[in-house]
């Protein structure tokens, strides 16, 4: 239990049945906002991929996917998705989606892997969204925009949310601000990631941390990206590397910062050849994705994910992610939580 966090005189400010119709409120209205803000239709999404296509996010490259054989397949394995980073792509080909818009998904994914706190659960559900561009948005100015886009729909929730459920307070300030996470090093050098966070989180309220995935000066990345989605060493004008980053806010109720979104222009041919090389992921180019990329039967695009019901939770003031979404937890933190005002669906 040593990471659960347990706020002090937690109280949940709405009962069961106001949560429930307020996670229904939320999603609908959210998802309606980041479609019209970026231009983007829904369409079906999978729950599972076939195994070794290169389709399936790879996440750090260590998280082990769920995975089951199909019995008309001759037993071929099938994948459950851990995101749609790269399956979105193929669908805007598919599609034939012209630059300025896109789509988005309800993605439903298993983390079999993943660590159980308020944060992470099993079970992920988010918005998976992209979008096609021209080569001329392939840049830091583009990028900055639509985290300002999705920013104004985040912000406009929240104030739907406070609107309908009056004990429920707005703390997200008007504006997001943007780091590039080798400066965020430079301002806390003697610190780990996860407290540089915290740092600029609650000084800002709202941060766009840019440039996930590449060593910095430390030698060290800020976080673990695939080399094969987000565009992590493409050099700005700014002197830095990096077209991706994290959209993360200062949560009160936990006192920690929390992220609701990552996302990026993603690679083109180059910087796949580049990054494929770095991570030493070279036999990837054989895949399927892989080779429709490389071949030029990709679109350039941007895209990302926005967790679902961690939206809920922070706009909800909810503690526990539990609270949101119905997954397994073991007894022992079902126990905790029911002890510290946290009831777990």
């Amino acid at each position: 239990m040593s990471k659960l966090i347990k706020p002090i005189d937690y109280q949940p400010l709405l009962g069961l049945k106001q949560t429930e119709q307020g996670i229904k409120q939320i999603k609908d209205f959210f998802q309606a906002n980041l479609s019209t803000e970026l231009r983007l239709r829904r369409v079906t999404a999978p729950l599972f991929v076939l195994k070794g296509l290169g389709i399936n996010d790879d996440l750090n490259g260590v998280e082990r996917p769920v995975s089951f054989p199909i019995k008309d397949l001759g037993d071929a394995r099938a994948e459950v998705v851990h995101s749609l980073a790269k399956w979105k792509r193929l669908t805007l080909a598919e599609y034939d989606v012209e630059p300025g818009y896109g789509v988005y998904a309800d993605m439903n994914a298993i983390r079999a892997d993943e660590e159980l706190d308020n944060l992470h659960s099993l079970y992920v559900d988010q918005w998976d969204w992209e979008a096609v561009i021209t080569p001329e948005e392939r840049n830091l100015d583009f990028l900055k925009r639509v985290v300002r886009r999705i920013y104004a729909a985040i912000l406009r929730t929240e104030y739907l949310t406070c609107e309908t459920y009056s004990q429920l307070k707005p703390f997200l300030p008007r504006e997001i601000h943007f780091i590039h996470s080798e400066d965020l090093l430079a301002l806390y050098p003697d610190k780990p990631v996860k407290e540089r966070e915290d740092l600029i989180a609650k000084k800002y309220g709202a941060v766009f941390i840019i440039g996930i995935g590449g060593k910095l000066a430390n030698g060290e990345p800020h976080d673990g990206r695939a080399p094969d989605y987000d565009d992590w060493t493409t050099e700005t004008v700014e002197g830095k590397r990096g077209l991706n980053g994290d959209i993360l806010i200062w949560y009160p109720v936990l006192g920690r910062s929390v992220e609701l979104s990552s996302m990026g222009i993603r690679v083109d041919k180059e910087a796949l050849l580049r990054q494929l090389k770095l991570s030493g992921k070279e036999e990837r180019l054989q895949l399927y994705f892989h080779q429709k990329l490389v071949n030029g039967e990709l679109p350039l695009s941007i895209g990302g994910g926005i967790g679902q019901s961690r939206l809920c939770m922070v706009l909800l003031h909810k503690a526990h992610v539990g609270e949101i979404q119905a997954s397994i937890w073991s007894e022992e933190m079902i126990r905790e939580c029911a002890s510290l005002g946290m009831t777990l669906i």
